[in-house]
């Protein structure tokens, strides 16, 4: 019998040592321990993932994965404690949102390396006491694990390993100062801490948040040499995924749910329905798609579209400023609307980066073209003060704008007028539909909206929509 029971133990040992699914099965319960463990196929596919990130076969590994479907278990605590068993001299940095989720990670790290488990198959490898605190700690191999967050110091840290785990915090997904951080310290910072930067690897996991977040800036970039595996917890159309080493094949059909046994078709209708998470941040953090078909706020099908135009009651113009023409600033958008009883028809847009004189222009232009637009609206902010100072005298009819509620807010207030089929598009033909591309443009963003990069359009439109959708006002400005 104790024949048997070493062999069996060798065995297992030898099992863990070559699959990491195998290594996180046995060593579940030091992690999970009032939780049975559950093998599902992604477990798999996302192992051999990051086994060719061991053998050195991909070297930017991009994974997005739903909440509850164990992605930092697999990827931020159980592959680097499995890595060491190969090469105990690596040296990690992990990165998280916030300090907390760090040192959580840590700490259940750490619980796996100094585990009865672990030790009793792989005693080489220790902790060396000197250098064994809280976010920090080193094996008698030189290996090292530091955790920090985003923004935290990375200074002197780093090495052959740089793992990013959740690096927005989804309460901050649309803060435009937090995404533009989150971004910088990933793409700027993080990389330099590489000792060898194209043979040493970064590893991503996080749940989609935004159009612009760290996962879509790096899929934005056509030429990057990141791996993107992307899994989502409803499949939406037939997807093929083929594993990297093995070569095995995985074929989902639409409504397959990624873990029903975890959480089945009933869990994720409670979280759509739920109060807590809205329908575009259940499509964002559980299907993966910020961007999902057919928009969340604005639905595509909503909009209503003319070829010939009724008589108008009114027609005013709606502008949203820009600070400046570089490459990433926001649009200016003019857009002209028009009211026909309770019915609003789309007339004509601008929209282009553009500094000061050019918007002067593009203002004087849409002006001239359109003269039964008496009302002009105007945000009063970034070039807006200047603008209706400089035109005022020139150019009648400029209502400044203050908005007092945010862009969610001012957008939700008009979404029931379009729901309604109260808003037409201009179309070149009606049957078939065929549109002109600055208005399909006009409706990709308020698809997208407000997960998508750019909402100017959107902005000029809900401040449009509100004017037009309310009494004539005799005062000279307004507010939002």
């Amino acid at each position: 019998m104790p024949q048997d029971e070493d062999w069996r133990s060798s065995f297992l040992k030898d099992d863990a040592e070559h699959s990491l699914v195998q290594f996180m099965r046995q060593g579940w319960h030091v992690v999970e321990p009032a939780e049975r463990f559950l093998p599902n196929w992604h477990l798999f596919y996302i192992a051999e993932h990051l086994e060719a990130v061991t053998a050195g076969e991909i070297t930017r590994l991009l994974i997005n994965l739903p909440p509850r479907h164990t992605k930092s278990l697999e990827t931020t605590i159980m592959w680097p404690c499995w890595e060491w068993l190969k090469r105990p001299d690596l040296r990690y940095l992990f990165v998280s949102y916030a300090a907390t989720l760090s040192s959580e990670h840590s700490r259940k790290r750490r619980a796996v390396l100094e585990s009865d488990w672990y030790r009793a198959n792989w005693p080489r490898l220790v902790l060396a006491g000197d250098q064994n605190v809280k976010l920090e700690y080193e094996n008698t191999a030189k290996g090292v694990m530091v955790s920090t967050s985003v923004g935290g110091s990375a200074t002197g840290k780093g090495g052959n390993r740089i793992v990013i785990d959740d690096p927005i915090d989804p309460e901050d997904a649309y803060s435009d100062a937090k995404r533009v951080a989150a971004n910088d310290y990933i793409e700027r910072t993080l990389p330099s801490r590489l000792n060898v930067p194209r043979r040493d690897a970064i590893v991503m996991v996080m749940q989609r948040l935004h159009e612009d977040d760290p996962s879509g800036r790096i899929l934005a970039n056509k030429d990057s040499d990141w791996v993107h595996v992307c899994v989502p917890a409803e499949c939406k159309e037939r997807t093929t995924y083929t594993y990297p080493r093995s070569g095995e094949v995985k074929v989902r059909e639409p409504g397959d749910v990624l873990w029903p046994e975890r959480v089945n078709q009933h869990d994720l209708e409670s979280l759509k329905s739920g109060d807590n998470m809205s329908l575009r941040d259940f499509e964002a953090q559980y299907n993966q798609s910020p961007s999902p078909p057919g928009g969340t706020m604005f639905k595509t099908e909503w909009w209503r579209y003319w070829v010939v135009l009724p008589r108008l009651d009114e027609v005013i113009q709606s502008w949203d400023l820009s600070f400046d023409d570089t490459p990433n600033a926001d649009y200016v958008v003019g857009l002209v609307i028009g009211r026909a009883g309770a019915e609003k028809y789309l007339l004509d847009m601008v929209r282009a980066r553009a500094d000061f004189p050019a918007t002067l222009r593009m203002f004087r232009l849409l002006s001239a073209k359109w003269p039964q637009a008496q009302v002009k609206l105007v945000e009063k902010k970034a070039n807006g003060a200047a603008l209706i100072s400089t035109l005022r005298k020139e150019i009648p009819g400029i209502i400044p704008v203050t908005p007092t509620a945010s862009k969610i807010v001012r957008a939700q207030a008009v979404t029931p007028t379009i729901e309604a089929g109260n808003v037409y598009l201009p179309a070149l033909s009606l049957e078939p539909l065929v549109i002109a591309p600055e208005w399909q443009l006009f409706i990709d963003e308020h698809s997208r909206f407000p997960n998508g990069v750019n909402d100017d359009v959107v902005d000029a439109d809900s401040q449009g929509l509100k004017r037009l959708n309310r009494p004539l006002l005799t005062a000279t400005t307004e507010t939002e």
